[in-house]
């Protein structure tokens, strides 16, 4: 693969706002794999780099902190003052307090103090795109949503938000958001082997020009299962290694590929700290994935 532009997928909207489907996702920004601090110079370098490859959306959060990182100061430092074109998309309700420990913001006061934290870290007027995540973890939220995004919607009304998409979520609660302000995107976790039964939320979205932004796309499966133990999971790999060698592609740049078959309004916001990890995910926005292919993968 030659071409290495995040733009090389097509692009599609957030509200008035066009961004590229190959995005990058900033919690990666803080450690390495093993959990070891970040060079930050070097995830500058990532994220300076990003911008050059095409990527303008980068999706972050206030609570995506470390011992030494900040993914929002990280960047401010780094691309601020930002382009035109760039959108950086945030998500509030959990949250975590100075010591990091995880807590929930429910009143609109909470959100508020949220939402402006994101707008003082980033350094920016207002927010471009506020996901509310239900939940803290990765399981589904449950539960009404509509007391926290009806605060979100008159934030959006005030002018500290320009748009709101929804984070974590069962079709029950896009109803409920819908039936309240509008709906950019659904950000939920989802992949080859991930989440599936999110297939049907995709549609809907898919149906209405939402955006559905998978997080943890190019994910082997659910945490705490493994090929060894799960035969589908090994079934999968085994596919994903075989339309790997075909296309002279990483396994990971084959799920991104599917990821961003999956439909126009699918978006792709893989996360590294890596700049050799950065340009492989951006390439992976070129790659074309064939029937055959796509059949096997499944």
């Amino acid at each position: 693969m030659t071409t290495n532009n995040a733009g090389a997928a097509g692009t599609w909207t957030l509200g008035d706002r066009t961004v590229n489907r190959l995005g990058l996702g900033a919690m990666r920004l803080m450690s390495k794999a093993d959990g070891s601090p970040s060079d930050r110079a070097q995830a500058v370098e990532v994220l300076q780099q990003a911008v050059e490859l095409g990527v303008n959306h980068i999706d972050t959060a206030s609570f995506y902190f470390s011992a030494l990182r900040s993914a929002n100061e990280l960047i401010n430092t780094a691309l601020a003052p930002y382009p035109d074109d760039l959108v950086i998309t945030t998500k509030v309700g959990p949250g975590r307090d100075p010591s990091g420990a995880f807590l929930r913001a429910h009143t609109k006061d909470e959100l508020r103090g949220q939402v402006e934290e994101n707008i003082r870290q980033l350094g920016l007027d207002r927010l471009e795109v506020v996901n509310l995540r239900i939940g803290t973890g990765l399981e589904r939220g449950e539960g009404s949503l509509k007391e926290q995004f009806a605060a979100l919607a008159e934030l959006r009304e005030e002018g500290l938000i320009r748009h709101l998409g929804v984070s974590n979520i069962g079709p029950e609660h896009l109803e409920e958001a819908l039936d309240i302000a509008p709906v950019v995107c659904v950000q939920n976790q989802y992949g080859l082997t991930t989440r599936r039964e999110d297939d049907a939320i995709q549609q809907a979205c898919a149906e209405r020009g939402i955006a559905f932004v998978p997080f943890f796309a190019v994910g082997g499966g659910p945490a705490g299962v493994t090929a060894a133990a799960d035969a589908p999971q090994a079934a999968a790999d085994r596919a994903v290694a075989e339309v790997a060698a075909r296309h002279g592609a990483s396994p990971s740049q084959i799920r991104l590929a599917w990821t961003l078959h999956q439909g126009p309004n699918v978006l792709a916001i893989p996360g590294t700290g890596n700049p050799a990890h950065l340009r492989e995910n951006v390439a992976a926005a070129a790659l074309r994935l064939t029937a055959e292919d796509l059949a096997l993968l499944g």
